[in-house]
């Protein structure tokens, strides 16, 4: 993959907000790329549709609250962007979470943010948005998480590599964070987990990328923590990895892994459906 020129961040009145600006903005200037800052949030009515039902007074609220979300939203990009010419703010999408996707398509690489159930502006988006939104789109996220300081990501990186189409697009996303990192790990597990590193480290060194290689044996059942713990062991400050799921009864089914990854993460992963 070339060096990622645009980039789509979501921000909305979260607390984590400024948090995605700021790295967004790291990324811009690393990458020479441009950031469009896309506000995304369901409204009130829509989170709230019984309250449609009574009077044009309680209508009035609800469009006070979202206003006061978005400006809130736009006050804090203001701030975290500190004048960059790279960050632009959009308009807000007329249809929400499924205008956002579709915006996607059109960009390199999403900037997003991890759930936080406990943060007050967790209902600004359904709690299937991430998911659904790295199927619906196809393009690579990088997804920060929810607590924690964030240092300059992709000094340390270890892959979480299986041989998938959905991994080999996180790698082949990742690779302008491989080429420029100090160290590369990848980390295989399964019968196969030794085939499967021979084969992908001629293809690193193809792209200028030297990795060490982990062989982690049979694939264990909480795959996901087994990673985040060996990414602790290792100083990484970004995973790469497939992102699995399918949608089946107007429901995100995502594989154990990547739930568990999402849930849980402890770093900024790359990851790419």
């Amino acid at each position: 993959m070339s060096m990622p020129r645009s980039i789509l961040l979501h921000v909305d009145s979260s607390a984590r907000a400024p948090e995605r600006i700021r790295l967004a903005r790291q990324l811009a200037d690393e990458f020479d790329a441009g950031v469009i800052a896309q506000p995304c949030m369901l409204s009130s009515m829509a989170r709230y549709p019984l309250a449609l039902e009574g009077a044009s007074p309680a209508i009035a609220l609800m469009q006070e609250f979202d206003q006061a979300c978005l400006d809130k939203a736009h006050a804090g990009f203001l701030l975290a962007a500190a004048g960059s010419s790279r960050l632009q703010w959009a308009e807000p999408l007329a249809d929400g979470p499924h205008g956002f996707a579709r915006r996607a398509l059109y960009a390199d690489l999403m900037v997003l943010g991890q759930r936080d159930a406990d943060d007050p502006a967790v209902g600004e988006l359904p709690a299937d948005f991430l998911p659904a939104l790295l199927v619906q789109s196809g393009r690579p996220a990088l997804v920060l998480p929810h607590a924690g300081a964030i240092a300059p990501v992709g000094r340390q990186v270890l892959v979480a590599w299986k041989e998938t189409r959905e991994a080999a697009r996180a790698v082949s996303a990742a690779l302008p964070w491989l080429q420029r990192a100090r160290q590369v790990h990848v980390l295989s597990y399964g019968e196969q987990a030794g085939a499967a590193l021979r084969s992908i480290e001629p293809y690193l060194k193809a792209h200028g990328v030297s990795a060490t290689c982990h062989d982690g044996g049979p694939e264990p059942g909480d795959a996901g923590n087994q990673v985040l713990s060996r990414a602790a062991d290792l100083g990484a400050d970004l995973l790469v990895m497939g992102c699995y799921g399918h949608s089946r009864a107007r429901e995100w089914v995502l594989g154990g892994a990547t739930r568990t990854i999402l849930q849980s993460m402890t770093l900024p992963v790359l990851m790419a459906h």
